[in-house]
């Protein structure tokens, strides 16, 4: 499983066999059927938290973090 940053967005991952989202109690988390990809919440907006709703447009998020490159 691959987790994707989104810039200034949430986090993305591909729903793959297997794949389950739960909560601090381990209480798993209805993963959506009708979309291929999930997206994650980062901005704490969100109505339908854990998952990504767009709120990140309105409240002004901004993550543009990316992870260190190789050195060459």
């Amino acid at each position: 499983v691959v987790i994707r940053t989104r810039k200034n967005g949430p986090l993305v991952f591909e729903i793959a066999a297997g794949v389950k989202l739960v909560d601090h109690e381990g209480n798993a988390f209805a993963l959506p059927t009708e979309k291929p990809l999930v997206a994650l919440c980062r901005c704490g907006h969100s109505a339908n938290r854990p998952f990504c709703d767009g709120s990140h447009h309105r409240c002004g998020f901004l993550a543009e973090e990316t992870a260190p490159r190789a050195a060459e």
